[in-house]
């Protein structure tokens, strides 16, 4: 079921968003050669804390027969596009990360949830791998253009679909964007490709959406490691994610998570 917040719960949903927003810019900056993504992860844990948070994913599970999502981030690598639990994995330069992170705030009484990504080159990276990030990045702005009231969740497909293919990437058909609020994921699924055979949506104002283009180099195919989490690119090519948390209004939209 599609759920609609009030002002008052996207106000609370948007100071969560400007709080994780600042976490994830301090956790990008750790992000050097050297440094173990585990490192990376305790920290996120800590700040959360200090800042009135708990972490939306450790000890998720999207299944009760599912083992528990172990860490505070996913902490992604090159060929990993998305849910890689932070390891003793040091990055190295030339590597490409991907940290998605999300948090329920306040951690006492009603907390309400926000989720968000950004994956970051470490170190010198060829030209080819700045295109990938910077097409990725650029998808999600053009996606989120699309919101606004009486406009459809296909309306959003359709523009980061058309984006992405039209600089030589492929979009990622096995995973989606979602509602996000009272729950890490709400309805309504939000594809980043279309299909005429999918439900639709009708985009109405007080919907939060985590909207997420997830891109591969080659193709969109993507398949699950045996730790249960782990989703990477079946082509072992690279691949990337970005990610905001956006509130439907009646004017458009309003980015939640960004600073």
């Amino acid at each position: 079921m599609v759920t609609i917040k009030t002002p008052q719960e996207i106000a609370i949903i948007k100071e969560g968003g400007q709080i994780l927003a600042q976490i994830l810019a301090e956790l990008l900056a750790m992000a050097k050669p050297g440094v173990a993504t585990i490192e990376i992860d305790r920290r996120a844990e800590k700040l959360i804390a200090e800042r009135g948070g708990l972490p939306a994913f450790k000890n998720y599970q999207g299944d009760p027969k599912e083992s528990p999502f172990p860490t505070t981030i996913c902490a992604s690598v090159n060929t990993q596009l998305v849910h890689t639990p932070a390891s003793q994995y040091k990055l190295q330069s030339g590597d490409i990360l991907t940290i998605d992170i999300g948090m329920k705030y306040p951690a006492e009484g009603v907390g309400y949830y926000t989720d968000m990504a950004t994956t970051i080159a470490i170190g010198e990276v060829p030209d080819s791998i700045k295109k990938l990030l910077k097409v990725t990045e650029q998808s999600l702005n053009v996606g989120i253009n699309q919101i606004k009231e009486g406009n459809h969740i296909s309306d959003i497909s359709k523009a980061i679909q058309k984006y992405v293919e039209s600089n030589d990437f492929s979009v990622v058909r096995q995973l989606v964007g979602h509602g996000v609020g009272y729950q890490v994921h709400e309805d309504p699924r939000i594809p980043n490709f279309y299909n005429s055979r999918s439900k639709d949506t009708e985009l109405k104002a007080g919907m939060v959406l985590a909207i997420e283009p997830m891109v591969n180099v080659g193709d969109p195919a993507v398949r699950s490691l045996d730790d249960g989490w782990t989703i990477v690119t079946a082509d072992g090519k690279l691949c990337a994610h970005f990610e905001h948390t956006v509130a439907v209004t009646k004017d458009g939209y309003e980015i939640l998570t960004q600073l």
